[in-house]
């Protein structure tokens, strides 16, 4: 399964968000202290410093493409592209999701979430056992001032929106999905999901461990696999101080596989935080993107990319988002 990063904000009705066209938008302090107004020097640092991550991204992903370009596609790619995107699959797979999200928080700022989501099935009788880990390490611009919310990071970890950039481990993710050894029309599995407080700074996570429920369903006529994933966690243990967790996540996935291991892919990831107010509580994006499955030597990789908009969110979550993904495959 792909999947990409939304945001949920916990209840920040005491920070409001700047309009476009608040002078003090992505001002310095000195602008924003002395006459209220951002100079042109400042207002074109803050361009380049948002266009320079686009830039590096691009170029990147550009570069990544043209490589896959020369490379002859694996044997049987339309089928293994499906099963890279069966997220019940028996291939091992290692997974590398980079998140950009854009305009987030009172500063419009930039947080980047590189999500390590190993994936290793075991046979056990006439059931498999997919386990699933989602590891996400976290970079956030720091705010022009400490505001009260927290970006979502992952299926489980959170970004709080804080003076001061940081970079570190948020919470990880286990999900163990029970499915049938042998998959009918209809691909279902069915296990818990449990939330870790590994963060390695206060801002990255909660202080409580979760768990919950998680089930995946899906189908694969012909060129296309249609599912979905839910998931609802609630805190159980950890100290008492610390704020309860209750939090859905659901991803629906769309997948369309072309010719020569090339496919169209949408799946985004919805989140509903059940203990923010109700006008902040659900983050619904929409969008979709492109991947092709290649071969380096022996090695399947799979590579995609998409952009998500938040079209429901909190007031100060990120307007949208930049997916990359680079996908390596074991397959026995």
């Amino acid at each position: 399964m792909a999947s990409n990063v939304s945001a949920v904000l916990l209840p920040s009705t005491s920070v409001m968000r700047p309009t476009r066209a608040n002078p003090d938008r992505r001002c310095g302090r000195e602008g924003r202290e002395g006459t209220g107004i951002c100079t042109r020097a400042g207002g074109a640092a803050a361009f380049i410093r948002e266009f320079e991550w686009l830039s590096v991204i691009a170029t990147t992903f550009s570069a990544l493409v043209i490589l896959a370009s020369f490379v002859v596609p694996v044997q049987a790619a339309d089928s293994l592209a499906k099963e890279s995107q069966n997220p019940l699959s028996t291939v091992v797979s290692v997974p590398f999701e980079s998140n950009t999200l854009f305009n987030v928080g009172p500063s419009e700022a930039t947080v980047n979430v590189v999500n390590v989501k190993p994936v290793y099935p075991l046979r056990i009788g006439d059931w498999n056992l997919v386990n699933r880990l989602i590891a996400p390490v976290i970079w956030t611009e720091g705010q022009d001032r400490d505001a009260f919310g927290s970006v979502d990071a992952g299926f489980g970890s959170a970004a709080s929106l804080l003076s001061g950039s940081e970079f570190g481990l948020g919470d990880v993710t286990y999900q163990g999905f029970i499915t049938p050894a042998k998959a009918g029309t209809v691909i279902w599995g069915v296990g818990p999901a449990v939330v870790m407080p590994t963060h390695t700074a206060d801002r990255f996570g909660s202080d409580k461990w979760s768990i919950g429920p998680a089930a995946v369903a899906l189908t694969m006529p012909g060129n296309w696999v249609l599912g979905g994933l839910v998931q609802n966690v609630w805190s159980f243990a950890g100290p008492s101080g610390a704020p309860d967790v209750n939090k859905f996540v659901g991803q629906y996935f769309i997948n369309y596989n072309l010719e020569g291991g090339w496919y169209l892919s949408s799946s985004p990831v919805i989140t509903a935080n059940w203990e923010a107010d109700s006008d902040d509580r659900w983050t619904v994006p929409i969008g979709g993107g492109v991947g092709r499955l290649v071969k380096f030597g022996t090695q399947p990789v799979d590579f995609k990319v998409a952009a998500y908009v938040n079209v429901v969110k909190p007031d100060l979550a990120p307007d949208w988002s930049l997916q990359l993904q680079v996908k390596w495959l074991f397959p026995k």
